[in-house]
């Protein structure tokens, strides 16, 4: 009998998680897995266990939010040969569950973690060494996704970060940036606000032309959004940030690369997968192409 490691977050999005784990672990032994349950005790717990225990496993599977199945990554990324990961959405946007084509339903996507999925390469991201799964961002919008209450996350989901992102503008200050990216290419202007993603939608939005978008290709989706210059630029930019829509006057700056460098003369706050991902003067991403093997639905 093959070993399956589940880790799960009880905290996680509404909580409904503890009613349902009998069930998402009878789906495991059902499929012929022996399985070890896991419940994270703290932030980073995830990821500790995972890179503690996670080599004696054929499959580890994890259920809760997005930043649940982010820490459980960071923690296969430090395996020499990391199994298949598994996920059953608990949270309140589940952007990873929409990208990797996962049931709503706890009992259906225990089904396609325990087998009825495939495992297929997927590409993840380095922010200064930092693994993310989904995207780093940095300015408007940003810090509301680790400073918006759970409450208002759980009763309104994506429309909380929305809320609290259109109140904070008067208060953003951009960033005089320069971005250095593959072959030599570079960019600077004001922006307040900017994305590195490998997903199909952020905030519980489905991006535009999410379709070209290739969970393996070692490319980001690159979007920045300049500086508003007019109360028009702050209306078109504000559009552009919700919408990433291409009518914006020319707020809205995209480009797909592997390689970033992000410099400023003062420390940006970067969100990894939702969460705080510290502040520095110079930023690094890095794309390391088909480092995890995900189990996606179909």
């Amino acid at each position: 009998m093959q070993r399956l490691l589940f880790v799960y977050n009880p905290t996680s999005g509404t909580g409904r998680i503890k009613s349902e784990l009998a069930g998402v672990v009878d789906t495991f032994t059902k499929a012929g897995w022996l399985t070890t349950v896991y419940p994270t005790q703290e932030k980073g717990d995830a990821a500790r266990a995972v890179r503690e225990l996670g080599g004696q496993f054929q499959r580890v599977v994890c259920a809760g939010g997005d930043g649940t199945l982010s820490e459980v990554a960071s923690g296969l990324l430090a395996l020499d040969c990391p199994p298949p990961l598994g996920y059953v959405p608990f949270g309140s946007t589940n952007d990873c569950a929409a990208t990797l084509h996962l049931p709503r339903s706890s009992s259906r996507a225990a089904l396609v973690a325990a087998g009825a999925g495939e495992p297929t390469p997927v590409d993840m991201g380095l922010l200064n060494g930092r693994p993310f799964v989904y995207v780093a961002a940095f300015g408007a919008f940003t810090k509301v996704a680790y400073d918006t209450p759970q409450d208002l996350k759980k009763t309104f989901g994506h429309l909380a970060y929305v809320f609290g992102g259109i109140a904070s503008l008067p208060t953003i200050t951009p960033y005089h940036i320069k971005v250095e990216y593959d072959g030599g290419q570079v960019l600077e202007d004001d922006f307040f606000f900017g994305m590195v993603a490998n997903s199909l939608s952020i905030g519980g939005m489905k991006l535009p032309k999410s379709e070209q978008v290739v969970l393996d290709d070692g490319l980001f989706e690159v979007t920045l959004v300049k500086k508003p210059l007019s109360l028009a630029d702050l209306a078109n930019g504000l559009q552009a940030l919700i919408n990433l829509s291409p009518a914006d006057g020319g707020a809205l700056v995209q480009f797909q690369a592997s390689r970033l460098v992000f410099s400023c003369d003062q420390p940006i706050p970067w969100t990894i997968d939702g969460e705080f991902g510290g502040s520095q003067t110079v930023s690094r991403v890095e794309n390391r192409r088909r480092a995890l093997r995900i189990i996606q639905g179909t």
